[in-house]
């Protein structure tokens, strides 16, 4: 019987080289033909499976050491789901070489024969038609089952075999599972090609994943569900934005994209992130995992299908060009406020030891720091991340309803009420956040219910009797030095030690150091809401770096949104800065403005020269040398960087 089936597989074989037709899939049939023309093998004649001597096994074994270690814990998940069913699996190498196996012991004999072993050989030129070497050969998934094997020796095997291709997109192993015996039709290992296909993925996504772990990981998929958890595309980014590395369903995906943009390019390496995707590494940020995934996606630039993403940023790694800080790692939220300005750094990290608690938090800082920002940072960051963030502006509300706009009221309880009562506001913010902005604003009998709410937890609506028991975590902010408002009598101070549980203070515009980092930021921002792409001449950047920004952030966003509508071209230029700007140059014209900003930072100027001198005399405290030069402490940090000025006791010995 056995020798009828391959006396019968052979006369197919040559009947196919002679021009007859069958009814094989059509990868078999140019593989049968490659095997006879190209590499001139006979069908009649059997080969016996090939096994490495252990020396030449361990050369290919160690060639790819790191990814056999990398691919292990896949390998024996699906070998566990596949050998109840009496299949073995191969891992090969690019060359068709099986550097990890696993098979039942038990037909160790049976399977070394049949070349289903450790050390086995099966390229395509060696053993024909299989599903290794004809995987490698095409580099597509396959079946390869019973007589669709070239060598008769092999009809009895079915082997389905799928490619494992490396960051680059080129071909670095396959994944095979075999079995010894199985049904006739070939229809009954097409579960079997659905995994091995998964458990490619999944080791080409780990392989990914382990190699680049120091940088930009975007994880895209078209189902919002399977984003987190097992997302079809996965590239690598450096900190130019540029394409470092991804996995061969990412390949394909960029491949149509290419071709759709006119283009017929095959490997990725070195392209921009935004040839490709609305995206680019600068606001890779938006797409972190702590925001919802729905609001989360990322579009194609030629306009194709909408992405869910998912982006993982490097450890202790925050925005480009960020220079490195010091300390521990902050959460993402809080890393995305700054870039390097040790003010900032101190306070967020502060802020990073109390973000999972449920202490209250008090924010200080003047107008138009950032208070409400930082506090939606914490949020962000906290476990309630996924509740509510209610702000309120506590300037804001007139008196006389204060009360109930926070505490919210029953049906009926006084003349205008809603016909269905009200919530509010502190009700809403169950489970997660109450921000309390300006809180130095509220009135004193508003003070004392939002006291009674914050030492009992438990909120009583009027009109309502009964206490509402609630779970909110609060953080309040002022512009306003509310110890001297205790002293006045002006805020209770019972209330001021309910709140100040933490105290973090942002520090003004004026004195951070990332002044130019935080331009470029937010016209990146601006440019990705209209498509614009603006920029700043040097004179209109000396003009921002020089200004004292009375208001701060908020000043600095209105600034950069004036100037971007008024300018002509992309390019800002001085005098499309608004008129308090302008003004506060004394006269000085963009060409002067931009030469004494030259000389400031000259390694040559007077100033600079006497710096070292300065910081030595004050035993290295910016703030001592900045009063002492009359200039402010950023000023003095932007020239210690200039000339590499570094205190003794942050340098490395």
């Amino acid at each position: 019987m056995i020798r009828q089936s391959r006396v019968a597989h052979i006369d197919e074989v040559l009947g196919l080289m002679m021009g007859q037709t069958s009814e094989r899939d059509r990868v078999i049939h140019e593989s049968w033909r490659r095997c006879v023309t190209e590499h001139g093998l006979d069908p009649i004649a059997s080969r016996d499976a090939y096994i490495l001597p252990q020396e030449r096994l361990n050369e290919h074994r160690d060639a790819m050491e790191e990814f056999l270690h990398t691919a292990r814990f896949g390998l024996e998940t699906l070998y566990r789901q596949v050998s109840c069913l009496d299949y073995v699996m191969l891992l090969t190498d690019a060359k068709g070489v099986t550097v990890d196996f696993m098979g039942d012991p038990t037909y160790s004999g049976y399977l070394r024969k049949a070349g289903l072993y450790l050390g086995s050989d099966w390229h395509e030129e060696l053993a024909g038609t299989c599903a290794v070497g004809t995987c490698i050969a095409t580099g597509e998934p396959l079946i390869v089952h019973q007589s669709d094997h070239f060598d008769a020796s092999h009809i009895s095997l079915t082997c389905t075999c799928a490619p494992i291709f490396d960051t680059n997109g080129d071909l670095a192993a396959a994944l095979d599972i075999s079995a010894l015996h199985s049904p006739e039709p070939k229809l009954s290992q097409h579960l079997a090609l659905q995994l091995v296909r998964s458990f490619t993925h999944k080791i080409e996504n780990a392989n990914l994943l382990n190699r680049f772990r120091g940088e930009w990981i975007l994880k895209l998929s078209k189902a919002q569900e399977f984003l987190d958890i097992d997302p079809e595309y996965i590239l690598a980014v450096d900190a130019n934005g540029c394409i470092i590395g991804h996995n061969s369903r990412t390949r394909e995906l960029l491949a149509r994209e290419s071709r759709r943009l006119g283009d017929e390019k095959d490997r990725f390496i070195g392209e921009p992130l935004s040839a490709f995707f609305e995206c680019d590494v600068s606001t890779l940020p938006r797409f972190a995992r702590f925001r919802p995934s729905d609001q989360r996606t990322m579009r194609l630039v030629s306009g194709g299908a909408m992405l869910f993403a998912q982006a993982m940023p490097p450890p202790l790694a925050s925005l480009p060009r960020q220079p490195a800080t010091p300390g521990p790692n902050l959460p993402l939220p809080l890393r995305e406020m700054f870039s390097g300005d040790p003010m900032m750094f101190e306070a967020l990290r502060r802020a990073a030891k109390i973000v999972g608690t449920q202490m209250s938090i008090l924010i200080q800082g003047e107008t138009g720091t950032g208070k409400e920002h930082l506090a939606k940072a914490l949020h962000a960051a906290s476990p309630r991340a996924d509740k509510p963030f209610v702000a309120v502006n506590c300037a804001a509300l007139p008196e006389s309803l204060i009360e109930s706009e926070l505490f919210g009221y029953e049906a009926g309880s006084f003349t205008g009420a809603a016909s269905k009562g009200k919530k509010g506001l502190v009700l809403g913010a169950e489970g997660g956040t109450l921000f309390l902005d300006e809180i130095g604003d509220m009135p004193l009998a508003s003070q004392t219910r939002l006291l009674r709410v914050l030492a009992e937890r438990e909120v009583t609506p009027l009109g309502k009797v009964k206490p509402i028991p609630i779970d909110i975590r609060v953080i309040a902010a002022t512009h306003r030095d509310l110890v001297e408002l205790v002293k006045a009598k002006s805020f209770r101070e019972d209330l001021y030690f309910r709140l100040n549980g933490a105290v973090l203070t942002l520090p003004p515009l004026r004195s951070r150091i990332d002044v130019k980092w935080l331009i470029e930021r937010l016209l990146q921002r601006g440019s990705n809401r209209d498509g614009a792409r603006r920029h700043l001449s040097d004179a209109a950047l000396a003009a921002l770096c020089a200004y004292s920004w009375p208001g701060n952030v908020r000043e600095l966003v209105n600034c950069l949104d004036y100037a971007s509508a008024v300018c002509s071209e992309q390019q800002i230029e001085v005098e499309d800065l608004p008129e308090s700007i302008i003004k506060s140059l004394n006269g000085a014209g963009p060409a002067a403005l931009a030469a004494d900003r030259a000389g400031d930072e000259s390694p040559q100027s007077d100033a600079l020269n006497g710096l070292e001198e300065a910081l030595r005399e004050h035993h290295w405290n910016v703030s001592a040398v900045a009063r002492a030069l009359a200039v402010d402490r950023s000023t003095v940090h932007r020239r210690m960087r200039r000339l590499g000025l570094v205190p003794p006791q942050k340098r490395d010995f």
